[in-house]
């Protein structure tokens, strides 16, 4: 281990947090947002999850997306105030470890990575489908598109954006901050004209079925039942998922204690406004029915973007298609970020091998860490696309209780963390524990609803075992596998498990957090 990534954060004690050898101080507020953004994707996040929302919930989209919203607000305000005291690439992971000890903060840290690389092997996967779309739509020939489907054709050029975006990680943050400064502001510009035009075309009359806005839209209570929330919750929850990969490069950005907090806030406040703007101007401009371009109708839900891109932008159509195209591609990149630091921190704490703690001397980022998580997102992306597309795509809808389960669990280690300053100030109540404390409440809660739902085949692709979905038992599956190998890393390298090479710590008094603070400044 090098000098400096044995040295210890000021303040700290024994076996506490340390640095890991990584690139400090190249990543702003800007540079940090623009990542976070581009790893929730909102390009191709909307135009993929707007039609099965619309569905659920009818025109109440805006008020869904607004309670997603809010415990993404809420658990990004417990991260802000983990971050402040513990600003460490582990992010999740460290925090568990340091608020309920090495095993719950083990499995924490195991929910993210899991979610990240099912993400990363989906993201390519429609970064394949968007390339045959926009060629066969600037080509005029449509046949093109259906290559993406050719299952040998889809894996082979998947592979191929996963080398790309494993190659720009493996690279200094520079690298990515150019890469993903012009890829994100194209798409966000595209983004915007896209909604000012259904506006407009909404409000001269142009509309294909008109719908005027009403302020009942954004009433949560207008929702029809209780399952059609639950559900329109769920999925507004994974459109807002991502936003965590700014707190990952604590270490690496400048001001590390305030910096990452304060991008994740302004990315979920932006992704929010560009949803809102785009949902209600296309429910506006085509309606919420279920003709031919209606946002209802099932079968352009899995891409509404590209079924409205004509009727909105008419010649400037490709347009769309390039953005969202441009938008899993940069999210692709951005989202190999998040994984690759919560592996080097588990490594370098001896909760996976040593090797997981390598940095490429050369570009001072955790080199082994990427190339792993690159490598078996690749893996998993190749047999169940070869083997069977339902299982992928169930293994993807149970995703959202992976984000419920790490968001969830951080949350709670936020609360139980700073449990001995709850009441010292009005803000150390608001910010340790009653936000992350709600915010984790309700995603506990929407974790158990999709578990139960999940039982049901119906819930996705309809495959089943024993009458059980397959959903259920694909989340549950990554779950156990989780616990098996943290079992058998706890034989494999017991000092971590005994809290000797990152210890549980006990909760801090206000006192001591002002002065560890004023020390990391």
């Amino acid at each position: 281990m090098s000098q400096h990534a044995a040295e210890k954060i000021p303040g700290a004690k024994d076996a506490a947090i340390s640095a890991k050898g990584l690139s400090a101080g190249t990543v702003g507020l800007v540079g940090a947002v623009v990542i976070g953004v581009s790893t929730i994707a909102p390009a191709y996040t909307l135009t993929a999850s707007l039609g099965p929302t619309v569905s659920a919930v009818g025109v109440q989209v805006p008020a869904v997306i607004l309670v997603g919203f809010i415990p993404m607000l809420l658990v990004a305000l417990g991260y802000r105030e983990l971050n402040r005291v513990m600003p460490d690439s582990g992010t999740s992971f460290t925090w568990g470890v340091r608020a309920f000890g090495p095993w719950i903060g083990w499995m924490t840290g195991w929910g993210l990575i899991a979610a990240t690389v099912i993400v990363l092997s989906n993201l390519a996967g429609i970064a394949v489908e968007f390339l045959f779309l926009l060629i066969a739509q600037i080509s005029g020939n449509e046949g093109i598109a259906e290559l993406a489907f050719n299952p040998f054709i889809n894996v082979g050029v998947c592979l191929l954006f996963l080398l790309g975006a494993t190659l720009v990680s493996y690279r200094d943050m520079q690298t990515t901050q150019k890469f993903q400064y012009v890829l994100v502001g194209f798409q966000v510009i595209v983004l915007v004209l896209f909604a000012v035009a259904a506006f407009v075309k909404s409000f001269s009359g142009d509309g294909i079925d008109h719908l005027a806005f009403d302020w009942s839209w954004v009433n949560p209570f207008e929702v029809s039942s209780f399952s059609a929330f639950a559900a329109g919750i769920s999925l507004s929850i994974f459109i807002f998922w991502g936003w965590d990969v700014v707190l990952t490069m604590n270490e690496e950005t400048k001001d590390p204690d305030r910096t990452p907090g304060r991008a994740a806030m302004v990315t979920v406040v932006v992704v929010m406004a560009l949803y809102l703007a785009l949902s209600v101007s296309l429910m506006m401009f085509a309606g919420v029915g279920t003709g031919e371009l209606g946002l209802g109708n099932e079968d352009i839900s899995a891409n509404v973007f590209f079924a409205l891109s004509g009727p909105v932008l008419g010649p400037l159509a490709f347009l769309v298609s390039l953005a969202v195209l441009s938008s899993s591609a940069a999210s692709l990149q951005s989202t190999a970020v998040g994984p690759a630091r919560t592996l080097l921190a588990m490594g370098h704490y001896g909760a996976l091998p040593r090797r997981f703690a390598a940095v490429s001397p050369r570009f001072f980022t955790p080199g082994f860490a990427t190339i792993v998580s690159s490598v078996v997102a690749a893996v998993f992306y190749a047999v169940m696309r070869l083997l069977s597309e339902n299982v992928l795509t169930d293994t993807i809808l149970s995703l959202g209780m992976m984000i419920c389960f790490y968001y969830g669990l951080t949350a709670f280690a936020c609360v139980w963390y700073f449990r001995k300053q709850w009441f010292d100030s009005v803000r150390s109540f608001l910010f340790t524990f009653l936000s992350p404390l709600v915010g984790g409440v309700i995603l506990a809660v929407i974790f158990v609803t999709t578990l139960v739902d999940s039982m049901d085949p119906a819930y996705g692709s309809g495959s089943e075992v024993f009458g059980v979905g397959l959903v259920f038992i694909l989340g549950m599956l990554i779950i156990v596998v989780g616990i098996v190998t943290m079992i058998c890393q706890s034989v494999r390298r017991p000092a971590f498990f005994r809290g000797q090479t990152l210890a549980m710590d006990a909760p801090p008094s206000a006192r001591k957090l002002r002065a560890e603070s004023e020390n990391n400044r």
